[in-house]
Order: C-alpha cells, then structure tokens, then sequence
C-alpha cells in the first residue's frame, strides 16, 4: 500500500502538483485523468470507425487523440496547468461537434449524449466557474446551430448501420452514467468530509467557548479575591475574640468549681455556651463565603437549587463593593438595597446567577467609579439595587447614576468581545455571558436602559416557576 501510494506521489509530482492545497490537488488530478480518459475512449472509437470503414469520421478522432495527448505531455514537462486547461476546453467544445458534422446526422447520432455532458462537465474542471458558464452558453449555442445546419444542408439517410448506433447508444448511456455515478459519489464523499470537519470545527468552538466562559469566572473570582478577603475577615476575627474569650471563661470556670460555687459556675456555663454558638455562627458564615467562592469558579453547568434570590443578591453585592475598595481604598460609593420581603424561593443554578448579579454589581460600581474621576466634586456615587415581584416574575433592578450609555452602545451592549473599558480591564465577555445564562439557562430576561451622562439600569426578569 506504502509502494503504490508512492508512486502515485511521485506520478502526480511530475505534473506540478505537489504543494497544492487540497481542493485544487484534486481539481487537477481530477482534469488529466478526465483527459486521460478522452484519450482512451478517442482510440476505441477511431479502431471502430475504422473497422467499419468510415475513415472520416477517424480521421476526426485521429486528429483529436494526439493532440490531448500532446496536450498531457506539455503538462508533464511545462506544469503550465492554466495553459492545458485552455486547450482541452478547446477540444472538449469543437471536437465533438467535428464528429458529429462528419457522421452527418448530429441528433441521431447516441454521442451527442456524451459530447454534451462532457462539454460542462469538463469547462467546470479545466476553467474557472465564470469561464465555465460561458462555454456551457457558447455550447448551447453551437447546438442549436448544429441542428439547424442539419435541417437544413444534412443528410437525409444515416450512415452507420443500425446495430452499430445501438451499440454506441449503449456504450454512451454507460459512460455517461458512470461518470454521473462517480460524480455524485465524490460530491457525497466531500459532504462527508465537509460534515466531519464541521463536527471537529464545533468540537473545537465549544472548547473554546468552555476555555472563555472558564477564563471569564476566574477574571471575575480575581476581581472578587479582595472583597472575599474582606468579607472572610470578619467572621473570622469573631472566632478568634470569642475562642480566646472562651479560654478565659474556662480558667475561670475551673476555678470556681474547685470553690464550689455552683451559681458562678452555672453562670459561666451559659456564658461559654453562648460565645461558642456565636462562635459556630460566624464559622458558618466563612464557610458560606469560602463555598460560594468555589462555587463561583467550578466549571459546568451546575445544578438548579432553590435559592433564596435576596440573600445572593446581597452577598455578590458586598463583595463587589468591597473588591472595588481593596483596589482603590479612597472609592465610596452609597449602596441602597430594596429586597422584596414576600419573595419566594426561586429555582436557579445559583453560581450562574451570581455571576449575573456579579458583573451588573461590578459594571455598575465601574461607572461610577469613573464618572467620579471626571466629576470630584459634587458627585455621589450612587448604587440601587431591588427586587420585586410581578405578574409572575421575579424582578431584579441594579441601577447607577454613573456614565451611562450612549445609542450606540446600547445596541452591541451584549454582543460577544464587546467592550468599553480599556485593553486589559474587560474581556467583553462579561454582559454576553449573563445574558445567555438569564435568557438561556433560566427562560427570563435581561433589558437595559440607559442615559448618556446619567446612569444605566439593568432590569433581569426571571420566572417563578
């Protein structure tokens, strides 16, 4: 298998076609084994037409056969493949009509099959597309003048025996359908490979879209790391202030049982126990923090949860604020916060939402942060945030009194790679990936309204049930 594919190699080297790209490798090799095969069928008929003594109608295809293969040869030697093509266009479009003129019936004759699927057939091979409809025209054309020339000045009696205008109508049918059948079975193969490279080409885009969606939750969960370190700190200093309380209560426990009060002793007791249930309160709570940091960066799609939309909303809040203190500490911003008492339990991936409320949280505290810098006086950083309910939909508000937007903007807000921020400081990830989660992982809605100058707001509606 190794040897034959070799010589094919070195066959097809010898024309000039190493180094092509696929398509057009095949194309060539494709045009010389199509002439290849006129050469061929040219010698069987010109031996038959001379068999059965019709010299002029082999002179014709004497005439034609060398000439193709001196054409082949040219090739060989030349690799001026632009040039071989021109000239078997030629003979594909003019000999078939020299031979069927020399029978001197052109619409009785069987060939004219051939000759007539062959002329396009091979002007797509041999030229370009546009060169190629115009020799299908210029073919067209020259039938029809052939038919009226043999209405006109043809012979009236056929020349060729019957059974041997059978046999070459046979012989012609074959052809044509062979050449048909292996026409569309490149076609389907090609679809098959097209299919299969499209198959890989989303295998690959989905990878990507994976890597993206990946790179984004770890830009966001950097941009969290000094709100969560913040916010971390705190239950934690709790922890410790009441363990080394605790300590000190022990001591003094000790103490009191080896006197014996057991007033004092039942006194320090309830004072232990309700440090140490402070203490478990505020160690839940660094732990909720550390899980929904994790939460936060997993991959995949995550699982739907009942989950209580106003505590999230509450906690991505805080520690999108304070992110943003931790970079700039002279950033104050005023937080108003309405969450709707009477809401319901929502079910939702709750990782995917807070990534939503994440990037609008850090969007909006972004705008103001930078209408500050160009107003430093008289200008109050203003954050609100709500939550309602309505006609069956939970409604999420976040609005800001920053920069705003203009039309324009507005109108690629969520489109992919779209940003306003500066190179480095956005992906143009953010807004686009939390509208497919609102609108496409949870069947809600994500609007904007926005004035230039005066601030955005952000509306995300997302079903009850």
């Amino acid at each position: 298998m190794s040897t034959r594919l070799h010589w094919k190699d070195n066959f097809w080297k010898g024309f000039g076609f190493d180094g092509l790209e696929p398509e057009e490798f095949k194309k060539r090799t494709s045009a010389v084994l199509l002439a290849i095969f006129t050469v061929v069928a040219g010698l069987c008929y010109s031996l038959i037409y001379s068999f059965l003594g019709f010299s002029s109608l082999a002179f014709v295809v004497y005439t034609y056969v060398p000439v193709c293969l001196l054409n082949i040869l040219y090739l060989r030697f030349s690799h001026q493949y632009q040039v071989f093509g021109s000239i078997q266009l030629g003979l594909i479009f003019i000999f078939p009509l020299a031979a069927q003129l020399a029978i001197g019936s052109y619409v009785d004759a069987s060939a004219v099959i051939l000759s007539t699927f062959l002329a396009p057939a091979g002007a797509l091979i041999y030229a370009s597309r546009r060169i190629a409809r115009l020799s299908f025209y210029l073919f067209m054309v020259a039938i029809v003048g052939v038919t009226g020339w043999e209405y006109f000045f043809g012979r009236t009696e056929t020349i060729l025996p019957r059974g041997i205008i059978l046999i070459f109508f046979s012989f012609n049918l074959i052809i044509v359908c062979a050449i048909i059948f292996f026409l569309l079975e490149s076609f389907l193969q090609k679809q098959d490979e097209l299919r299969a490279e499209l198959r890989q080409s989303l295998h690959t885009l989905k990878i990507a879209q994976n890597q993206l969606i990946q790179s984004e939750k770890l830009a966001s969960l950097g941009e969290l790391t000094a709100g969560i370190a913040h916010e971390i700190q705190n239950p934690l200093n709790f922890v410790n202030n009441f363990s080394e309380v605790n300590v000190e209560l022990l001591e003094e426990l000790k103490e009191e049982a080896q006197a014996g009060r057991i007033d004092e002793v039942l006194t320090l007791a309830n004072d232990l126990d309700q440090n140490l249930k402070k203490v478990i309160f505020h160690g839940n709570r660094a732990g909720t923090i550390v899980r929904g940091m994790l939460a936060h960066s997993r991959s995949g799609t995550g699982e739907r949860q009942r989950t209580q939309l106003n505590d999230l909303a509450d906690e991505y809040l805080r520690l999108a604020y304070q992110g943003q203190r931790a970079n700039d500490k002279t950033f104050n911003c005023t937080l108003q916060t309405h969450f709707a008492p009477d809401l319901p339990l929502l079910n939702l991936v709750p990782q995917d939402i807070g990534r939503v409320l994440l990037n609008l949280f850090q969007n909006a505290l972004y705008a103001v942060r930078q209408r500050q810098n160009q107003e430093p006086t008289g200008y109050t950083p203003t954050i609100w945030v709500s939550t309602d309910r309505q006609q069956g939909q939970v409604v999420v508000r976040v609005k800001d009194n920053g920069t705003g937007m203009s039309e324009a903007v507005k109108a690629k807000i969520f489109q992919p790679f779209f940003t306003t921020k500066p190179t480095g400081e956005g992906t143009g990830l953010g807004l686009s990936l939390s509208y497919d989660i609102v609108t496409k992982g949870h069947s809600g809605t994500l609007d904007v309204a926005s004035q230039e100058g005066e601030g955005s707001e952000f509306i995300m509606k997302l079903p009850l049930s």
